[in-house]
């Protein structure tokens, strides 16, 4: 390990091995799995401006999208045109196209030290304790492709990493359908199935790499990835309350622009036709 990777990962170790010392007389052997989620958490707080700033720019976004369509439309055979009004409207709104990006990006330093955390036998010279911690007989150093392999599904490794993936793919989805779900409600254009505007296999499938990223991650990286997907779309749902908990739980964005206005009914307009007629 570098001596420039070594100093966080060392920061790292002492940090997790502490929580872990002061959670072991509560919880015991869950102590270790308890400490990197508290950790976790610790880093999303110190993150958290710039996570809601991304979500400023994500909201900005969702409202610019149809004005962006506009624009493609008009200037998509005029590159360079396209990239000048796209970068004027961004100005004009005070947003950026890389709005959101922020947090992601940030978030692999700390993914990669707990990556190495817990791929490395010895930290700082001395024996890394931590790898001796598990969670229900699974080291927290090992990974999907150890041991007996991907295929052992019934072994303790094959149920907790199936049981990880599960939850991330479950959390991916809910993640992605929220983003979704907000953006309708900012456009007022909810795509139907097979429309031209619905996105397309690759972007559908592109919030699930978390998935992939954890089946080559040391079982700890996994939980890291976990905690912090769950804060992400706490904020999001938090930060958009309460449209955010009412489009998850109805399943629908904001219809009042995709239907015209009700006409009135024929029993309404009889009346006010014969009015006129009688004044004609």
């Amino acid at each position: 390990m570098s001596s420039f990777l070594g100093v966080p990962v060392g920061a790292a170790y002492h940090l997790v091995s502490g929580l872990t010392d002061i959670l072991t007389p509560v919880i015991g052997g869950l102590a270790a799995v308890a400490a990197i989620v508290v950790f976790t958490m610790a880093v999303r707080l110190l993150l958290m401006p710039l996570s809601l700033r991304a979500l400023r720019g994500q909201a900005a976004q969702a409202r610019l999208a149809p004005q962006l369509v506009a624009l493609r439309q008009r200037y998509g055979k005029q590159p360079e045109r396209l990239q000048r009004e796209m970068a004027a409207l961004y100005k004009r709104e005070g947003s950026s196209m890389f709005a959101g990006f922020a947090p992601l990006l940030l978030q692999w330093p700390f993914l990669s030290v707990m990556y190495l955390l817990f791929r490395s036998p010895t930290v700082g010279g001395t024996a890394n304790t931590l790898l001796t911690h598990d969670l229900f007989g699974v080291p927290l150093g090992a990974h999907w492709l150890s041991g007996a392999g991907p295929l052992d599904l019934a072994g303790a490794q094959g149920v907790v990493f199936v049981g990880l993936f599960a939850l991330l793919a479950g959390l991916c989805w809910l993640s992605a359908r929220l983003g979704r779900l907000m953006t309708a409600q900012a456009t007022g254009v909810s795509p139907a199935p097979g429309a031209a505007g619905r996105p397309g296999l690759v972007v559908r499938a592109l919030p699930y790499l978390t998935v992939v990223i954890a089946a080559f991650a040391p079982l700890a990286a996994g939980i890291y990835l976990l905690t912090t997907l769950a804060w992400s779309l706490a904020e999001r749902m938090l930060y958009s309350r309460p449209k955010g908990w009412t489009a998850l739980s109805t399943g629908r964005g904001s219809r009042s622009r995709r239907f015209p206005p009700e006409r009135p009914s024929s029993t309404q307009s009889g009346p006010r036709r014969r009015r006129t007629a009688s004044v004609e």
